[in-house]
């Protein structure tokens, strides 16, 4: 990168390129440079040139010629300005020209598609029987008859030693003592040096810069969630009762590796690749996303039943999902009610798709990405889904047992002793039997609903525990008629064109 002085620094991995670069020319005539966009390749060619001369030509330079030609004359033009360079420098750098390679070797809408190969060969050939130097950077491919005559040099995929030598570039060495460049790439381990530059131009102005306010400048203009918190109801995963072993197994293989840098680089930890919540409507499956929303912020990525299973727009929305989930690792990939997707047995091309996303999870790239299913009936999910090696993890969530139910009705009564004193705790854990979390809730708020009726009905003759007993029941009865038309339609409609009970679009509202 240039610096404020404009003295060329190169980053390790850069410096790295540039050594191996340097060797190719000592026994070829053909180099090519290649790395992503954003790696600096054309700091790399800069630094090259300042060392060995020579002509370098940049992009601009054969827009120049090429706007005085006929549109389709562009191979011509191009063996024609690196030609007349060759002839006048013994070494030859030509800047970004994979720009133009892309566009016409292998675009089927232009006329000549194929004949780049023709100008490529040419001045290969020339360079190598002149013992001239050319050198070109790639970010993609080359015609042939470079990739086939060329040494090539890459530059490697930055770390956190690149993050610290750019960023003190730009922003002077005091950065280095100020900001965790460790923690920095852990957060988000793939920026380019675009993105870490626009970074420090945005925080520069502030003064006082923090790798915290870093941080954040990158949660809020680079990682992508798909989902919108705004939406998602705000909850703790505190706020679930009768499941602590599972909460504590969320906090150990997920949360902890997600959250705690120090720890996860000290000790090499990483969450888990696949995680199975599985357990009755209402148990808190859905919830443990909401709370892990709300947590990671742009490092959870959600799929449920919003996408449209079968077509070909599912298929790239969920690569899409998976794509971005590994560009902002670590992170969490939420898929929520699984066995719904599944349960009609013709997802096939479905479920094969994910297992090679899971599989292709356990590279040193992308292997810190959590990717959490919930289902109600695991046996709805393909057995290669779920199999040992893909799913590491399998938490069950279970209905709420008393302690568990007790904590739950006190936490949702809590402030309304006024309005049902001396409530019979015991009696009422003992008449939710069988009731989740959610039904909990519902009780609760559904005798809020019976007393206000009863106050503007004038009726108050009523006991205030009435109003909890009536809710009660009205749960209770609910949840009867629910099993029972759950049955009647596994029974009556074929089992192709089902789909799982209560699931789709549930993860935005709350349960």
């Amino acid at each position: 990168m240039q610096s404020n002085n404009h003295e060329i620094v190169l980053s390790p991995a850069q410096a790295q390129a540039r050594s191996v670069l340097a060797r190719g020319l000592e026994v070829g005539s053909i180099c090519v440079l290649s790395g992503e966009t954003g790696s600096g390749k054309s700091i790399v060619l800069r630094h090259l040139h300042r060392e060995t001369g020579g002509g370098f030509l940049s992009i601009a330079d054969l827009l120049d010629v090429s706007s005085k030609r006929h549109p389709l004359s562009v191979e011509e033009t191009l063996f024609d300005v690196v030609f007349a360079a060759l002839k006048q420098h013994a070494t030859v750098i030509a800047d970004d020209f994979h720009l133009l390679f892309d566009a016409f070797c292998c675009n089927h809408f232009y006329p000549r598609t194929g004949w780049m190969e023709a100008p490529a060969l040419a001045l290969c050939a020339y360079a190598i029987e002149a013992g001239k130097k050319l050198i070109l950077s790639s970010a993609s491919s080359l015609p042939n008859a470079i990739g086939e005559r060329s040494f090539r040099a890459s530059i490697s995929r930055f770390r956190a030693e690149d993050y610290a030598s750019l960023v003190t570039t730009w922003l002077g060495p005091n950065a280095a003592a100020i900001i965790n460049f460790d923690k920095i790439y852990r957060f988000a381990p793939k920026l380019n040096a675009h993105q870490l530059k626009s970074a420090c131009d945005w925080l520069r102005p502030n003064g006082e810069i923090t790798t915290g306010l870093f941080i954040e400048y990158l949660r809020s203009q680079r990682l992508a969630s798909n989902v919108d918190l705004e939406e998602v109801q705000h909850v703790d995963l505190r706020d679930l009762m009768g499941v602590g072993d599972v909460l504590r197994s969320l906090e150990i293989n997920i949360a902890l590796p997600l959250e705690n840098d120090q720890l996860a680089n000290e000790l090499n930890l990483r969450s888990k690749r696949g995680v199975l919540l599985y357990g009755p409507p209402g148990t808190g499956k859905t919830t443990v996303g909401r709370a892990f929303a709300h947590r990671l912020k742009g490092k959870f990525f959600l799929v449920d039943g919003t996408f449209i299973a079968g077509t070909g727009d599912f298929y790239n929305r969920v690569h899409q999902v998976f794509q971005a989930a590994k560009e902002n690792a670590p992170a969490v990939i939420f898929i929520d009610d699984a066995d719904a997707i599944f349960e009609d047995g013709e997802e096939r091309g479905l479920y094969r798709y994910l297992l090679t996303m899971l599989d292709g999870l356990e590279s040193e790239s992308s292997g810190r990405v959590c990717v959490m299913l919930t289902a109600m009936d695991v046996n709805h999910l393909p057995p290669a889904l779920v199999r040992s090696g893909r799913v590491e993890l399998w938490l069950e969530m279970r209905l709420p047992d008393r302690g568990a139910r007790l904590a739950i009705l006190q936490r949702h009564l809590d402030g309304l002793d006024q309005l049902f004193p001396g409530l019979d705790h015991a009696a009422l854990v003992e008449a939710t039997e069988g009731f989740t979390g959610a039904d909990l809730k519902r009780v609760v708020e559904d005798a809020k609903g019976l007393y206000a009726y009863a106050r503007v009905a004038g009726d108050g003759d009523r006991s205030s525990s009435d109003y909890l007993t009536e809710a009660v029941k009205g749960v209770a009865a609910n949840k009867a008629r629910y099993a029972q038309a759950e049955a009647a339609a596994r029974a009556s409609v074929p089992n192709r064109d089902r789909r799982g009970a209560g699931a789709f679009g549930e993860f935005f509202t709350a349960s």
